[in-house]
């Protein structure tokens, strides 16, 4: 019985209230509906106690049940103008509709005390111009007794405020700075404690400026922002404190706080997100910044933390950034390639010097602990870092040891394959960075490549057992402790390149290298492919890519100047040998220049300058030689007979001093080109003998049948010829052999042309051995005279007949 009592007695009170209520709501909105030019007025006096300036509404009407149990009333034609709206022109305000639920009790007392307002299809433009005045400047402050003496309750202590489909700027003409936001909803719900006060606000807005500096482009360019925030104002700080909320950036979630001085403008906001692709977070920075960053690529998604600081001074422009982002296991795409398996601890500030100016020039991008294969290389950088992004400089000391091989099919050409051999590379690196490519490097360091097994495929050279140290001192460039195995030859190499550096990326037809080189057996024709046609192309492939910078080393390669010191035990080529060679060769361009050249050959020395032309059928080459006392037929051996059959090694016995002039044209292979030759040769001979020559022993056949023409020794003998194609002209000459004594001179002829003219006495030298010089001198051409003529004959070959044309 008692529990149905307080029951009955419970719902009775429950009734009285919710009727109490009732009655309140409606008398309430009887008041309003009768007294709505009072009420309106009321709410605008509120509204305007603050304000330096005014805001106005053309009408309002009471919409009763959207509040209850409040009474709510929807203003409209709103507008909030300041003080001097008629210069600017820029509304505060401008809303098509403001609904206001107002406190019943305190209406039906005679105050208006506002609960909520919402405002709807409106624009807010909160303006700054170029001298730093503000239409906020509508929102006076109360003096400091007044602040104190009055009671909060007084105020206007609004508990919910909500925004509908608002636009709303905030346009910094001092500053730069432009924010444009399209407001679908923004629900903000206040209370009001005696520290300042605190809300949530529940947002749901599209970006379409958010602008630090107009002149760079916009932030968060038209993304979408929904999340909630805890916001509470502290009267001690005069600040606003955003709490760390997930906050929806373009649909991904982002860990916002933020901390804005309102009496400085100064604001500080804090970032975090995790798990999000590097190409989206790019997006959402301004032009300037995202068009620098899209150069680059992060496959797998990143995690991220950063701070954007103003200090409300307006001094540098920009906001103090700083940003940190965490790689792990991921692909990085840079200009000249990928990084892959890439870990590292990245950071941007566009502060580097603490206490310096905000901006690119002291802006920094940093890598720590970095750790990557770059086409299949492992690099690790304790630190790399890009400075002044106005004008970028890159530092950072670079580490690696790998097998050679595994650049096999990474460097995007294939002139260079790799088959064994490790590098191990220790390089500080300093560049300037033109668009996002590396010039005017400056490079400290040591390249170390040990059992190198090499062919570079433009010349076909094959090198093994190659080892070597690069030393690079800033621009200059050194090669130590270079060995390197080219077939049967060894090589031991040192060089140095000065101003390297440089020259590679802009002038490589002006590098300059001086090589020093020795060996204690070359094969000689091992080097042939050095005979071929050089590559002068002077531009590389276009696209940033391994690809063009291994074609950039190969263009330098081929292009550069080259100058070579060459010592060597013994040289071989074909039938060639020589021992002791000391030659200074240079390369440039098509050319290759024996500048100087001596080696001890056949029982003589051999001294020669001149040069080779590299075309694309054939060479061209011309040779200036001294030879001194070497075995004839060991000389006309190890030329090949000089490209003729006529006089060849077999014939030749004695030694030969010569000085040679002569040019002609060689193969790639390293032949001398029949009929190609042009020049001088003035020679002697000494102790020597003719052996088995065919025209020598046709004229023995024809007037000397009793006499050895098929070996004439020849103690003395000096000539000039004229070398002129396939044809040799023979000056004047005198011979004196031990078969007989001529004269002869004329064309001599690899092929047809034939024409030798001889004044052979009959008288046989044998009978003048006792005469004395003069004597001989004087009786060589005595007695019977025969004038023969050596010419072609019908078959090819040589035939011998009278001279009736001699002198």
């Amino acid at each position: 019985m008692f529990m149905k009592r307080w029951l009955k007695i419970t719902l009775r009170i429950l009734s009285v209230l919710i009727i109490l209520v009732i009655l309140t709501w409606l008398a309430g909105a009887f008041y309003i509906s009768r007294n709505k030019k009072e009420v309106l007025s009321s709410i605008l006096a509120q509204l305007n106690k603050n304000l330096n300036g005014q805001i106005t509404a053309t009408s309002m009407e009471p919409t009763l049940l959207k509040s209850f149990p409040g009474v709510s009333v929807s203003l409209n034609g709103v507008l909030l103008r300041d003080s001097l709206w008629s210069k600017h022109k820029h509304d505060l305000l401008k809303a098509q509709d403001i609904d206001v639920s107002l406190n019943v009790l305190s209406l039906i007392v005679g105050n208006v005390n506002i609960n909520q307002i919402a405002i709807n299809d409106a624009s807010i433009y909160i303006y700054t111009d170029s001298t730093g005045y503000s239409n906020t400047s509508i929102f006076k402050s109360k003096p400091a007794e007044e602040k104190q003496s009055s009671n909060k309750t007084s105020a206007l202590e609004i508990k919910k405020i909500d925004f509908n489909k608002v636009n709303l700027v905030l346009d910094n003409q001092k500053r730069f700075k432009l924010f444009n936001f399209n407001i679908d909803q923004i629900q903000g719900r206040m209370q009001y404690p005696d520290s300042g006060w605190t809300g949530k606000i529940k947002l749901k807005t599209q970006v379409n400026s958010f602008a630090f500096n107009t002149k760079k482009g916009s932030f968060l360019k038209d993304k979408s922002l929904e999340g909630t925030l805890s916001a509470h104002y502290s009267r001690k700080l005069d600040a606003v404190i955003l709490d760390p909320e997930i906050l929806k950036i373009g649909g991904h979630p982002f860990k916002i706080g933020a901390k804005i001085d309102l009496d400085k403008s100064a604001f500080a906001i804090s970032i975090a997100v995790d798990k999000i692709l590097f190409r989206n977070v790019a997006l959402l920075l301004s032009p300037n910044i995202s068009s620098k960053l899209l150069k680059f690529g992060i496959e797998k998604p990143i995690d991220i933390r950063g701070n954007i600081i103003d200090d409300g001074s307006g001094k540098y422009g920009d906001p103090l950034i700083k940003v940190g982002i965490t790689v792990r296991d991921n692909v990085v795409s840079i200009p000249s390639g990928k990084l892959t398996a890439a870990n590292f601890d990245g950071s941007f500030t566009n502060q580097d010097t603490v206490g310096g100016i905000i901006g690119d020039e002291n802006s920094s991008i940093k890598f720590h602990r970095l750790t990557a294969k770059y086409f299949n290389a492992p690099i690790k950088v304790d630190t790399f870092t890009v400075n002044n992004l106005s004008r970028p400089i890159a530092t950072g000391l670079v580490t690696s040891q790998f097998p050679l091989s595994n650049l096999n099919n990474s460097l995007g050409t294939q002139d260079f394959v790799f088959k064994q051999g490790t590098a191990d590379l220790r390089l500080y690196c300093k560049a300037d960075i033109d668009n996002f490519r590396f010039t005017k490097p400056v490079v400290s360091g040591k390249i170390k490549i040990a059992n190198a097994d090499i062919l570079y495929v433009p010349r076909k050279l094959h090198l093994v057992k190659s080892a070597l140290d690069i030393n690079f001192d800033q621009n200059d460039l050194s090669i130590q402790n270079g060995h390197f195995q080219l077939g049967k030859s060894e090589l031991n190499v040192s060089c140095s390149i000065a101003n390297f550096a440089n020259l590679y990326y802009t002038d490589p037809d002006k590098i300059l290298v001086n090589l020093k080189m020795h060996s204690p057996q070359l094969y000689l024709n091992e080097f042939l492919p050095f005979l071929g046609p050089r590559n002068t192309k002077k531009k590389a492939s276009s696209g940033n890519s391994m690809k063009t910078a291994s074609k950039e080393l190969s263009n330098v390669l081929e292009v550069s100047k080259m100058n070579i010191k060459l010592t060597v035990g013994k040289a071989i080529y074909d039938k060639f040998l020589a021992k002791n060679l000391n030659a200074d060769i240079s390369l440039r361009g098509e050319g290759i220049y024996l500048n100087k050249i001596s080696v001890e050959h056949a029982g003589g020395t051999l001294a020669l300058d001149g040069n080779i032309i590299q075309q694309p059928a054939s060479n061209l080459f011309k040779i200036n030689s001294k030879i001194s006392h070497v075995s004839v037929k060991d000389f006309f051996y190890s030329f090949d007979n000089f490209g003729q059959e006529t006089i060849t090694n077999k014939n030749l016995k004695g030694y030969l001093s010569s000085l040679v002039n002569i040019s002609g044209r060689i193969s790639h292979a390293g032949k001398i080109l029949p009929r190609s030759i042009n020049g001088k040769v003035i020679f002697n001979l000494n102790n020597a003998a003719l052996v088995n020559f065919e025209p020598m022993v046709k004229v023995g056949k024809f007037a000397f049948a009793n006499r050895n023409l098929s070996n004439v020794e020849i103690k003395n003998l000096d000539g000039t010829l004229n070398i002129r194609g396939d044809k040799v002209e023979i000056s004047p000459m005198q011979v004196n052999s031990s078969a007989l004594n001529f004269n002869v001179k004329g064309i001599y002829a690899l092929g047809p042309g034939t024409d030798v003219a001889m004044d052979i006495p009959l008288r046989n030298p044998k009978g003048d051995e006792n005469l004395t010089s003069k004597e001989k001198r004087e009786a060589r051409m005595r007695g019977i005279v025969l004038h023969l003529k050596a010419i072609d004959d019908e078959k090819g070959g040589i035939k011998i007949r009278w001279n009736k044309d001699h002198d």
